[in-house]
């Protein structure tokens, strides 16, 4: 079910960073799980035996972040070779306000940042995109 004028709302805390905002996408809420195959003699079907869960990357894209100062913090704890550690929460929010679905994102690390395209004869967002890598989300 679509919801019309839909948006989700960020927010993403770390030791000594916030990472908060509203975005009109957000992917990579989802997790993958890795399994080892085994046969044993005599049996007609395979054993299953868990070996880790992939690592996902959470893209928020075309929004605006209200924590400039937190970002720029961050972007530069990763230049000096640092990361920070977030978790928090993503809610889906109608076209009111009222919170319709919420996520929870654990071990969450800024991996990339791509600011906005300037054009003087557009009006654009704050933020294009922001990716982090995220150990699960629930």
């Amino acid at each position: 079910m679509a919801i019309s004028g839909a948006y989700f709302d960020v927010l993403l805390v770390g030791p000594g960073a916030v990472l908060a905002g509203d975005f009109l996408a957000v992917s990579g809420l989802d997790m993958e799980a890795d399994y080892e195959v085994y046969t044993e003699g005599g049996s007609s079907y395979p054993r299953f035996f868990f070996k880790n869960v992939k690592p996902q990357h959470l893209v928020l894209e075309k929004g605006v972040v209200t924590t400039i100062d937190s970002v720029s913090l961050l972007m530069s704890m990763v230049n000096l070779g640092m990361s920070i550690p977030l978790a928090g929460t993503i809610i889906l929010k109608d076209s009111f306000g009222t919170p319709k679905r919420t996520w929870t994102i654990v071990g969450a690390y800024l991996q990339k940042y791509v600011g906005p395209q300037l054009n003087s004869n557009q009006a654009s967002v704050a933020v294009s995109r922001i990716e982090l890598i995220h150990n699960g989300c629930f």
